[in-house]
């Protein structure tokens, strides 16, 4: 945006901050920098904190995998949201993981609840977010963005969706497969990651209905069709609290450096 915009912008009695990465405009539809926002309700302060974040590449990939897997966008309930993470005492290397992949729009570090001993963040409430969530939610429902195909282009976003939600079918000389479970989509669109696994990756899966509490929800199979091509595939991403879903003759080939695991992303500029 051009400096006399945000000066007009200012005089309107708003605080604008703001700084917006091409590729994430184009792909979610973010709205309009230019655009006036709403007045606050009465009672409430005439100066509104109107904040778009920068998503870097790696970022967008990374909250792509975490909306197909545990992820969580909570919305404050006038216009923005914020990615919260929450995970177990065994997972919280995942949980500063993410947090050093996310600590530029984050103000407090990973703390731990006492009773639960959880690990959990949240970043600072943006637009953007709110946009996000948006994509992947319709009637509090969690859906499949209709550009789906063109969210899903790395390995690190496979990764993050399998560190959440997937799991390995190991028996020792005999069998090897995973599964990636799908419980929040339908049928319809499990098929379509099915295939957009194939399409992307040359990774063939097959999907199944899994009984539970006399509902059935759709879930992923990898088998030995997929399985090697989906192994070298996020095999290198993997964070070490995850090698259990790996084969144990497996888990050797792959390291995931300290450049790999505490890389911090190069911003979109526009």
């Amino acid at each position: 945006m051009q400096l006399s915009r945000a000066i007009e912008i200012g005089k309107l009695g708003y605080i604008l901050e703001l700084s917006c990465g091409l590729r994430a405009a184009l792909i979610f539809g973010f709205r309009e920098l230019g655009r006036h926002p709403k007045r606050q309700s009465a009672g409430k302060s005439s100066i509104l904190v109107y904040m778009i974040c920068a998503l870097s590449t790696t970022q967008l990939e990374i909250l792509t995998g975490l909306m197909l897997g545990d992820g969580h966008l909570e919305f404050d309930g006038y216009r923005g949201a914020r990615l919260q993470i929450k995970q177990s005492e065994e997972k919280k290397e995942y949980v500063f993981w993410l947090y050093s992949q996310f600590a530029d729009i984050t103000r407090t570090p990973p703390q731990q609840r006492r009773d639960t001993k959880q690990w959990y963040f949240g970043t600072r409430f943006f637009e953007n977010l709110e946009e996000f969530r948006r994509v992947f939610y319709a009637n509090r429902k969690r859906t499949l963005p209709p550009n789906i195909a063109e969210l899903i282009q790395s390995s690190l976003t496979l990764a993050v969706w399998f560190m959440d939600d997937g799991r390995l079918d190991y028996r020792a000389k005999s069998h090897y497969a995973y599964h990636i479970a799908t419980d929040s989509f339908s049928e319809s669109e499990v098929r379509k990651l099915q295939a957009i696994l194939f399409e992307r990756f040359g990774i063939k899966a097959k999907t199944y209905l899994s009984l539970c509490r006399g509902r059935r929800y759709p879930k992923l199979y990898i088998g030995k069709e997929g399985r090697d091509m989906f192994t070298e595939t996020v095999a290198p991403h993997l964070l070490p609290c995850f090698r259990y879903k790996l084969p144990p003759d497996h888990i050797h080939k792959y390291t995931l450096t300290p450049q790999r695991l505490h890389a911090e992303p190069e911003l979109i500029e526009r």
